[in-house]
């Protein structure tokens, strides 16, 4: 008689669709590849009627069953001062909800898991002192470091204490909970090493950050002419912060030295929730639009000759990276843009920090279009041969077995189930 699977419980802190952010992306494309493998995977995160009603059949491709909690009402703004007050971060703290609490500790009451994987180290407020499974902590990136960065970026003197604020608690939180789990998954390993010398956490694991190859197909840039004049994109979730200080930084800074070379060329923000800072130097500056929301990026970066990451805080890995690169548009980025990725500078994409060596990137693969095509057919075999999403679903499989059986050497019936 065959055993049963092991049973999975995935604990995501927020609802996945749409799935337009990296985290979003990251987690979905795991999830789809763990659905019909090793494990019975439950899911559970907060989520509306509507919401379920409306993505029943998406949500139906990620596990074998959704359980649900009734997500927190929005709060007045300022009530994220108060949060600031608090212990622990202000994001840590805004997942802290009492239906979320009460959702996962009476789940893992009544029922038995062999292993329980708390989506980003945020979800660890959720988790009840005591877990009979195997726990692994998701993370996406090193927290702590996003919040130092922009400590260092920040202008206003308040913004920088703030930041700094929330750095000490974040490293404080951040190497608390992680040390509770069975495994640590990080997305890169420059995140494993940084765990491993910052928290002394022995053995984190880490997957490759996937793209679904065939969603994201390959096109030839196109031609620079006048049927198609310049043009330069950036998509992101432009209510991270981390994007808007990139994106300001570049349309104020960088853009104009593109303008004065290009008088015709057209750069396009695209992602959700722009704020107004943005969107005001967007509408000052020239040939620079902001779409908001759209249902699909790729027409976008299909239309583009240049895929810009001018990040210069973040952390983690840069899924959009990846997605540009699957689609053939050239990538000019940043160094922490770049970063955890395996991918070479001037052979899978240009490496330009600074203002003025963004701008002349950008520039030198708008002029040059042997290059473009060049760097195009390097980056999408070079993502084809090691990062479709179906491979770090399958490294996130066994990564989690080896949890399960790590925490069940006392128990030799589940070791068998495993092995």
């Amino acid at each position: 008689m065959k055993a049963p699977r092991p049973r999975l419980l995935f604990i995501s802190p927020s609802f996945l669709f749409p799935a337009n952010t990296g985290g979003r992306i990251r987690t979905t494309n795991v999830l789809r590849g763990l659905r019909g493998g090793a494990f019975e995977v439950t899911l559970s995160g907060p989520a509306t009627a509507e919401q379920r009603q409306q993505w029943q059949t998406q949500i139906g491709t990620l596990c074998d069953r959704f359980e649900a909690w009734a997500p927190a009402a929005a709060l007045p703004r300022w009530t994220r001062a108060v949060d600031l007050c608090r212990s622990i971060p202000v994001n840590v703290a805004a997942d802290r909800t009492a239906a979320a609490m009460q959702a996962v500790r009476g789940l893992l009451a009544r029922e038995r898991f062999d292993v329980v994987v708390f989506d980003f180290v945020h979800a660890a407020v959720l988790r009840p002192e005591r877990v009979d499974a195997a726990t692994v902590c998701f993370t996406h990136n090193v927290e702590a470091e996003i919040f130092a960065r922009h400590a260092t970026q920040a202008g206003n003197p308040l913004m920088r204490g703030i930041w700094a604020d929330q750095h000490r608690k974040m490293v404080r939180f951040e190497r608390e909970q992680l040390r509770r789990f069975t495994t640590v998954v990080a997305v890169s390993a420059r995140d494993a090493a940084w765990f491993g010398a910052q928290y002394a956490l022995p053995g984190v694991e880490t997957i490759p950050t996937g793209v679904d190859l065939d969603y994201f197909a390959w096109q030839e840039p196109p031609p620079v002419d006048d049927a198609h004049p310049p043009h330069v994109v950036f998509t992101g979730s432009m209510d991270w912060a981390a994007n808007v200080d990139g994106m300001v930084h570049f349309a104020a800074e960088v853009w104009p030295r593109v303008r004065a070379a290009r008088p015709n060329a057209r750069l396009t923000i695209v992602g959700r929730d722009p704020p107004a800072t943005l969107t005001q130097l967007a509408k000052a500056s020239a040939g620079v639009s902001c779409t908001g929301f759209v249902p699909d990026v790729r027409p976008f970066v299909h239309d583009a000759h240049v895929f810009v990451i001018p990040l210069r805080v973040g952390g983690g890995t840069r899924i959009k990276a990846f997605e540009a690169m699957a689609m053939g548009c050239p990538v000019v980025s940043t160094a922490i843009g770049i970063e955890g990725l395996d991918v070479a500078p001037d052979e899978h994409y240009l490496l330009r920090d600074g203002a003025t060596e963004q701008a002349a990137g950008v520039l030198e693969l708008l002029g040059e279009p042997a290059l473009r095509l060049a760097l195009s057919r390097r980056a999408r075999a070079c993502v084809e041969q090691r990062f479709g999403h179906r491979v770090a679903a399958q490294a996130f499989e066994q990564i989690c077995l080896r949890a399960v059986r790590r925490h069940a050497v006392a128990r030799p019936s589940l070791a068998e189930a495993v092995a």
